[in-house]
């Protein structure tokens, strides 16, 4: 089980289990912070083409994940520097239907802030951290819909919006 760390304003990992959805929202509190924005994508029955989705399942390069997740947590806090805490969280393994599969949560003492660098962290993290996901449905298996080459952290721009799907 995730837990959040109690000496750092950024919270980062993986975890083979449910991710602590509403345990991040509410860490990610803070007397000084008026806005916190939360991100949960879950897996859903469908993709295009795909119908009957029952469950993904997701691989990392795990030695390389919490790295580049704290590379956009630093990212994130040199472009938004009112930041108060950052949950970047992703699951591995299977992800039945209903469930999340990666969060992302901001906190900022005002609402733009706090919805920019949660768009960016999601954006930046689908295009840069090394996790793959597999989908099965009901006639058949895929890892993912297309090849998605990992980007550096460094290459990607605050509102882009360019994200793998």
């Amino acid at each position: 089980m995730l837990t959040p760390p109690d000496d750092r304003p950024d919270w980062l990992g993986l975890s083979a289990g449910p991710l602590p959805v509403g345990l991040a929202a509410d860490w990610a509190v803070l007397p000084n912070c008026g806005a916190m924005v939360l991100f949960s994508g879950t897996a859903r029955d469908h993709a295009p083409g795909r119908d009957g989705v029952e469950q993904l399942e997701y691989e990392a390069y795990e030695e390389h994940v919490v790295p580049r997740l704290a590379d956009i947590a630093a990212r994130m806090r040199d472009e938004w520097p009112t930041l108060g805490r950052i949950v970047l969280l992703h699951r591995i393994g299977v992800v039945p239907v209903g469930e999340s599969s990666v969060i992302v949560v901001a906190s900022s003492p005002h609402r733009p802030e706090a919805f920019a660098a949660a768009r960016f962290g999601i954006d930046t993290l689908k295009a840069t951290v090394p996790i793959w996901k597999r989908e099965r449905w009901k006639d058949g298996e895929s890892w993912g819909l297309e090849a998605h080459h990992i980007a550096d952290v460094d290459s990607a721009a605050p509102g882009d919006g360019g994200a793998r799907q």
